[in-house]
């Protein structure tokens, strides 16, 4: 277990920042305060640095089981912690799908043999997610972190209402892909400028925003617990505006690449293609007024590693999914901190507290809990250099952009699990 004392940071604790030495003790919290000794405990110079609970994702792609040669939980996990994060929760697409108590050990097996930080799984909402038959919600419930056909919209309104009766009862939340088939139409960017300039066929906003009305509809009937995932189209911002407005137990994601550019920002190579979309300008406003007001609570990277092979095939060819584990607290700094849209105590809400306090999950720094944190420095500059990333994946938007702010110490259950700094 971890003992560590540092000096003279800013520590996020109890809703705010305090500037103080933080004592770890064998694992735990054991002093926050000022001027701080301890004897033989190895110290470090926080001076200058922002002390923060450790980032949680509610949305990763770690691939295993099934596509290995994409990502693993051992390399997802070390590359989560290379950004700060202590909890993921990841997707369940993978082969086998885990609909079921036998197929979910097997993806938990190998989180409790391989992964660095706390990972949680989830479960499909339908059997290998083809959307025609309900898994057993009761069986997988106290198994998983959520239930989730991500990659695929569950199509049928009548199956959806179904599983959000299933999942309510077994007091567990749907985390809903909102995409309706029917008006893809063979489209793979944003159906916006630059898809008519450059002859290439656009996925209209309305295939996430339908669906997305759809399902709270349904959540006024039922009452479950709903998150959507990695909204992108300022229609569905609204949407989900006014189902909090309306009391409704509705939450939503975006992702950092959303905040960060638009449509006309695409190049002709995959690691601009994404499933939704980047979309266009009015879109990503919509979105970053979102997170100021309240109406988006969470960011999560949708991160979604693919091999050389499925990446290089330009905008029309490769497979939907771009990384972002290490690059998204200085992505969001960047874009949203630095920018003036927030503050760093909102970055620490959308990308740490929030995404526990919805799911119900402990949160925060305190004293006498376990050290679950991350050492940022907020000014520190870098160019992204995929080759760098711990992940397998190295498709990322975020290339030769110069970010500002920096990950530098990951601690997850008491133990050390990134260290740049000491």
């Amino acid at each position: 277990m971890l003992n560590l004392l540092l000096k003279n940071g800013t520590v996020y604790v109890d809703g705010q920042f305090k500037k103080a030495d933080m004592l770890i003790k064998d694992g735990i919290v054991a002093e926050i305060g000022k001027e701080i000794s301890m004897d033989s405990c190895p110290v470090a110079d926080a001076d200058n640095l922002f002390i923060l609970p450790g980032f949680a994702d509610v949305h990763v792609h770690l691939r295993e089981p099934g596509f290995s040669y994409k990502e693993t939980i051992a390399s997802g996990s070390r590359a989560a912690a290379r950004g700060g994060f202590t909890l993921v929760c990841s997707m369940p697409n993978l082969n086998p799908v885990p609909d079921s108590v036998e197929n979910l050990k097997l993806e938990q097996d190998i989180i409790d043999s391989d992964a660095v930080i706390k990972v949680m799984p989830y479960a499909s909402i339908t059997k290998g997610e083809k959307g025609q038959e309900l898994v057993d919600f009761d069986r997988l419930a106290d198994k998983c972190f959520a239930f989730s056909d991500d990659g695929k919209g569950v199509q049928s309104a009548d199956m959806m209402r179904r599983a959000m009766e299933k999942a309510k009862a077994a007091g567990k939340a749907i985390v809903a892909h909102c995409e309706d088939e029917s008006l893809l139409c063979g489209g793979y960017i944003h159906d916006g400028e630059y898809a008519r300039l450059h002859g290439h066929k656009g996925i209209s906003s309305a295939s996430e925003y339908r669906q997305v009305a759809r399902d709270v509809e349904l959540v006024r009937a039922t009452g479950v617990q709903y998150h959507v995932c990695h909204i992108s189209a300022k229609e569905t911002v609204d949407i989900v505006r006014k189902a909090k407005a309306d009391g409704l137990p509705v939450s939503c994601e975006t992702g950092p690449h959303y905040l960060a550019f638009c449509d006309m920002d695409l190049q002709e190579e995959g690691r601009f293609k994404m499933n939704p979309p980047i979309r266009s300008a009015a879109d990503r406003d919509a979105l970053i007024q979102g997170i100021k007001d309240g109406t988006i609570e969470v960011i999560a990277t949708d991160h979604a590693p693919h091999s050389r092979r499925e990446k290089t095939k330009g905008l029309a060819g490769s497979s939907m999914g771009v990384v972002g584990l290490e690059t998204s607290f200085a992505a969001v700094n960047t874009y949203m901190v630095q920018a003036g849209h927030i503050s760093l105590e909102k970055l620490v809400e959308i990308m740490s507290i929030n995404p526990r306090k919805i799911f119900g999950l402990e949160r925060g720094i305190k004293i006498g809990r376990k050290a679950d944190f991350t050492v940022v420095d907020t000014h520190k500059q870098w160019i992204v250099n995929p080759a760098e990333f711990v992940s397998a994946g190295k498709f990322t938007p975020f290339e030769g952009v110069k970010l500002t702010g920096d990950v530098l110490l990951t601690v997850y259950d008491g133990e050390l699990v990134y260290n740049k700094l000491i």
